[in-house]
């Protein structure tokens, strides 16, 4: 099957109510990190967007990035997965949250290497568990009617909807375990942060 074009979506609409602070606005290589990801995801992706909240928006749009707004189909990372789809019906989408700050142009062209558009989507498996990580994967366009029967199920959880969609998933083993590591938390945030240091890739700005 021939792949569809790909947009990019980072996901930084969350409360961030264990980091205390808004995730999108933590710098772990000198750059906000919601622009970090789509300066990034730009090099790889024909339009990248900043999925967000209401309040969010004249900050991000005065800073020259594109946002998605929800429509309203579902709530939080789900509903902005289902909104861009919604949006743009026949592309698809390499979606990566905010809080995944190890995440790397590497590991972005090897994600997009496994792609496979039969599937409804390509996504990293969690490599303590093996279980897809939604929130750095490819969604292909019929992924929406996929969510969109899982949502009239009662499924609001974009992981549950991979793992019941199986075995219409690849999961992609990540070179590195820790480029799916999550930081929610002010020691998350301080680890990563400390490793980067260690990695010398801080002062890199994309």
């Amino acid at each position: 099957m021939m792949d569809v074009d790909l947009n990019g979506l980072v996901l930084a609409g969350g409360k961030s109510k264990r980091m205390r602070r808004d995730k999108g606005l933590l710098r772990y290589r000198g750059r906000a990190q919601r622009y970090y990801l789509a300066d990034m995801l730009r090099k790889y992706c024909g339009q990248v967007f900043i999925s967000c909240r209401p309040d969010q928006n004249k900050a991000i749009v005065h800073a020259g990035y594109n946002t998605l707004p929800d429509d309203g189909q579902a709530e939080e990372q789900y509903g902005a997965i289902l909104s861009a789809l919604t949006a743009y019906p026949n592309t698809a989408w390499l979606v990566i949250a905010c809080d995944m700050p190890m995440m790397d142009g590497e590991a972005l062209t090897y994600l997009i290497a496994q792609r496979d558009s039969s599937m409804i989507a390509t996504a990293y498996a969690g490599p303590d568990n093996g279980l897809p990580e939604p929130l750095s994967a490819i969604w292909e366009p019929r992924s929406r009617g996929t969510l969109l029967d899982k949502l009239s199920q009662g499924v609001t959880c974009p992981r549950k909807a991979l793992i019941r969609s199986a075995p219409d998933v690849k999961l992609v083993a990540p070179r590195d375990p820790l480029i799916v590591m999550n930081a929610n938390t002010p020691g998350d945030a301080a680890a990563a942060r400390q490793i980067i240091r260690q990695s010398g890739t801080a002062s890199r700005v994309i």
